[in-house]
Order: C-alpha cells, then structure tokens, then sequence
C-alpha cells in the first residue's frame, strides 16, 4: 500500500499571537499590584527585539522538532541557514506516514505541533524573563511532544478480507 502524506500548515501570525497572549496572561497573574515592571517585562509584544526573540524561538523549536520527527520527513536539501524566520512567513510540515496510519489523528498532530512550538518558545522568552516560569514551559512542550508522538503513533486496526 501507499504511504500517506499528511501536511501542516503553520501560520506564524497564530504562533506569535499565543506566545504573547501567554506571555501576558502569565505576567498578569504575577501582578501583585507593586511590581509593574517585572511584570511588563514578562510580557512579550510586537517590539522589534521581542518580534525577533520570539522569531528565533520558533524557527529554533521548529528545527528540533523537525529533528525528532525526522523518521517521518523526506527532505532533499542538503543545506541550512541561521536566517531569522520572516514573522509573515507560515511552516510548512509534511510528514510521510505508514498507509495505516489512522488519519483521524491529524487535528491532534497541528494542535500537538502548534502547542509544541509556542511552548517551547515560551521557555525561551521566560528563560530570559523569569527563568522560574521557563521550566513550566519546557515541562508543557515535553508533554506536547509526547502527545504528538502518540498520535503519530496512531494505527487502523486491520480488517480481514474474504476469500
């Protein structure tokens, strides 16, 4: 049988966007009326080091993850870049999967993916933020990717044909 090619499209303006409404909820949480600036640098915005940092936590997380996914991926370029990721340019994944692979798994692999990378993008920011928070986030992405690598994991049962 044929493999299967499942395609995830993801949209960096979605990344970037819950990456800084996490960052805000967890910086607003924080907020005990007397530490205005701890809390506001908790808190990632569209300023360009910010846009940046989180730019290069992402296409960071995304080559990890394309590295523990890579027994699913067919590439052929044989060349890499540090180039900062464009914040208007979308990740492209496409994994090549058994033909039994139960495809009704793959809303869970982009939810799985997405969480992965903000994250992981979250431990970043907060590593340098608040190192408290950032193992919280390394723990929540290490949980996103096992959740990923069970419903990759995912099989149809099989069905005996009649003779």
């Amino acid at each position: 049988m044929a493999k299967k090619t499942i395609t995830l499209m993801l949209y960096m303006s979605e990344l970037i966007y819950d990456v800084q409404n996490k960052s805000y909820l967890t910086g607003r949480s924080r907020s005990n009326g007397q530490n205005h600036e701890e809390v506001a640098n908790m808190q990632a915005n569209d300023d360009d080091e910010n846009a940046n940092q989180i730019a290069r936590s992402i296409g960071n997380a995304f080559g990890t993850l394309k590295s523990k996914l890579s027994e699913y991926i067919e590439e052929s370029g044989t060349t890499a870049t540090n180039k900062l990721i464009s914040t208007n340019t979308n990740l492209q994944l496409s994994l090549i999967m058994p033909s039994n692979y139960n495809q009704s798994t793959v809303e869970t692999i982009s939810a799985a993916t997405h969480q992965y990378l903000v994250n992981s993008a979250l431990a970043d920011w907060f590593t340098i933020t608040d190192k408290n928070d950032a193992s919280d986030y390394v723990t929540l992405a290490g949980a996103n990717l096992e959740q990923l690598r069970e419903a990759i994991n995912k099989r149809v049962r099989p069905v005996r044909s009649n003779p």
